[in-house]
């Protein structure tokens, strides 16, 4: 059997005790883990599961074809808090 190597980018989030992870490219793909270096491995699991789950009936996986970028901005340490109606 031939294998494939997928990359996905996977978000982690501290959520309250412990950590949440998900796969923005594979919608409903998401575990937790009590540390990162643990949701980090739920996830991988996560993935494959997902993966097969989408082969076995057929249906396409999706590739991650996300852009993801960051962006700095410089705010006034003066700024008071306003309120939005």
């Amino acid at each position: 059997m031939k294998a494939a190597i997928l990359t996905y980018r996977t978000i982690i989030q501290k959520d309250g005790k412990y950590y949440h992870g998900y796969v923005p490219a594979l919608p409903g793909c998401h575990t937790q883990g009590k540390t990162i270096e643990e949701t980090r491995k739920n996830l991988k699991e996560a993935i494959t599961g997902w993966i097969e789950s989408r082969r076995e009936l057929g249906w396409s996986v999706p590739e991650d074809d996300l852009i993801e970028t960051l962006q700095t901005v410089t705010i006034s340490t003066n700024l008071t808090r306003q309120a939005y109606a």
